[in-house]
């Protein structure tokens, strides 16, 4: 059975497909997304969204430890510019799980992440 990022209680809180990948950082054992990401009232680090801002934002990291197996089926490293001028690689369009793998989809590639825990999402600072 297949099941989506928001059934994962460690990512209670987090929007995934408004929020901005900055950085994708692969070690032996783990991949990280990193993130400027929109926090839901459901976030323990929730607070209204800034003048100007449609959401909360933080910055942090979107972990998948213990992994055994990354299987990149595409991948762009293709960089896009806000009104600011502040690049990131796009959203996180899709994180789903089944049966201990976990797919990534954005507009930076597609992934399959082989990987027993499920990810968890870091504010950064907090650690």
């Amino acid at each position: 059975m297949t099941h989506d990022y928001v059934d994962c209680p460690y990512l209670t809180g987090l929007y995934l497909e408004d929020s901005y990948v900055t950085d994708i950082v692969e070690r032996a054992s783990e991949i990280k997304f990193v993130l400027e990401a929109v926090l839901t009232p459901e976030h323990p680090q929730y607070h209204p969204p800034g003048a100007g801002e449609q959401y909360c934002y933080a910055c942090g990291d979107l972990v998948f430890s213990e992994v055994r197996r990354v299987e990149w089926v595409y991948r762009s490293f293709r960089k896009y510019k806000d009104a600011t001028g502040t690049e990131d690689l796009g959203n996180i369009d899709s994180l789903t799980s089944s049966e201990g793998i976990y797919t990534v989809v954005g507009d930076w590639g597609r992934v399959h992440i082989h990987s027993s825990p499920d990810p968890e999402f870091r504010i950064s600072g907090t650690d």
